[in-house]
């Protein structure tokens, strides 16, 4: 019982909408009615400013974070294997609930800065180098959301080749179930991003 109360938990800390609440404090409104639709750090950003999206970003990125410590410090007790998989559990509910916030009537944001903060407490070795291809390409293309999906993608093979060439990861089985169910949701969350990319529509990070 205490592990599924523990998803369950890690799901309801994703759903919260910070970048929904920011900007319904700050100016009013729904952040989901302009720009990409989401509710995620790039769309705060064009809309209310650096400052709100820096804090969007960081507070995304904390509850992912926040999401596995919590599950991994209240199933420490369990044995070491079955903790790593349940803080994977828990990643992947977390990223889930920022997707689709049950407060939102599941409709949230892209899963990006989540999902960066539950793979910082998983892999963050990985995340560093992910990182480099997000800014390399925003950089040479100015597409955050080309820049994000590139970068998640990478992270599967990234913790593949971190595994067999450089050491043997002890949580590769969880590290690799986050890495490849976390790119699916957070890639899909883009659906749209992508149908923009391929007809030459999306918009560019200036």
């Amino acid at each position: 019982m205490r592990p599924l109360l523990v998803i369950v938990a890690a799901y309801l800390l994703g759903s919260i909408p910070f970048g929904y609440l920011i900007v319904r404090v700050k100016e009013g409104g729904d952040i989901r009615q302009t720009g990409s639709g989401g509710t995620g750090a790039t769309n705060v950003l064009r809309r209310v400013g650096k400052v709100a999206g820096v804090m969007t970003l960081l507070l995304d990125g904390l509850k992912g974070s926040a999401a596995v410590l919590l599950a991994i410090w209240i199933l420490s007790s369990s044995e070491q294997r079955f903790t790593q998989w349940w803080g994977a559990a828990a990643a992947v509910a977390v990223i889930l609930g920022h997707i689709f916030p049950v407060w939102l009537k599941f409709r949230g944001g892209k899963g990006v800065a989540a999902g960066v903060g539950t793979f910082l407490v998983l892999m963050p070795g990985v995340v560093l180098v992910a990182a480099l291809f997000f800014v390399t390409i925003v950089l040479v293309t100015r597409y955050v959301s080309l820049g994000s999906i590139v970068a998640v993608l990478a992270i599967p093979l990234l913790v593949w080749l971190q595994h067999v060439f450089v050491r043997p990861l002890s949580n590769f089985g969880p590290a690799m179930t986050v890495a490849v169910a976390g790119a699916f949701l957070i890639v899909w969350a883009h659906r749209e991003n992508i149908s923009r990319l391929m007809q030459g529509r999306e918009r560019k990070f200036r």
